[in-house]
């Protein structure tokens, strides 16, 4: 899932103090999951202004709508007769939902209410951590299904690196090496095999130029 983590409110309140009228809008995907930007927290957060405002003496209209998704055309369609209501939309969707609302809505601002910061899992509840880099091509068959580009600090193809110790990452005790993960993996399968084929290096000038990818199926347009 796509992991975000709330933006401090001195940062929100610098957005949008200069409105009247705001629409928090949640998401009820990945950013609930991480309970960055759900129905709770926009709650949470819509009050929060409400009691700053008020504070400052300032009359400030603050409503709140949970989408299914901002990432579809068809949940972001249920807000189109009450959006004109608004001076600016704060989006708690990750980067992709505040983009899509912005280029859907054009003629209201929209502002980031979280900092999208990776696609990861959840560990346990308040623990989120990195497991994808989203490169474009997908090399977790030839490393065990531990990913070197998101999980190495040096993003190593082949690894470990000299700095490797017991089983731990040359930057921190605490973060277990990547590649020793992988090795340990390979042996547990039977495939160390698999430890002596290279990686050909990533060649990044190709696998994320061009502008913003895409991924096109034909067999599914309408």
């Amino acid at each position: 899932m796509i992991v975000a983590d709330k933006k401090p409110i001195e940062e929100i309140i610098e957005d949008l103090k200069n409105y009247s009228k705001i629409l928090i809008l949640g998401c009820n995907e990945c950013v609930t999951v991480c309970e960055a930007g759900g129905k709770k927290e926009v709650g949470i957060l819509a009050s929060a202004l409400r009691m700053y405002f008020l504070n400052k003496g300032k009359e400030i209209k603050i409503d709140e709508i949970t989408l299914e998704r901002q990432c579809d055309h068809e949940y972001l369609e249920e807000i189109r007769d009450s959006v004109d209501k608004y001076e600016a939309v704060l989006s708690l969707a990750c980067g992709v939902g505040v983009q899509f609302v912005a280029e859907k809505y054009q003629s209201i601002p929209v502002h980031p209410g979280v900092n999208t910061c990776f696609l990861g899992v959840t560990e346990k509840r308040g623990l989120w951590t990195e497991r994808c880099q989203a490169c474009g091509k997908c090399m977790l068959s030839k490393t065990a299904g531990i990913c070197p580009v998101s999980r190495c600090a040096k993003r190593l193809l082949n690894g470990p690196c000299g700095g490797s110790t017991k089983g731990k990452c040359e930057i921190s005790k605490e973060l277990d090496c990547a590649w020793q993960l992988i090795v340990d993996r390979l042996k547990m399968l039977g495939k160390m095999d698999d430890f002596e084929n290279i990686i050909p290096l990533k060649d990044w000038s190709t696998d994320r130029a061009g502008g913003p990818r895409k991924v096109a199926r034909e067999d599914v347009q309408l």
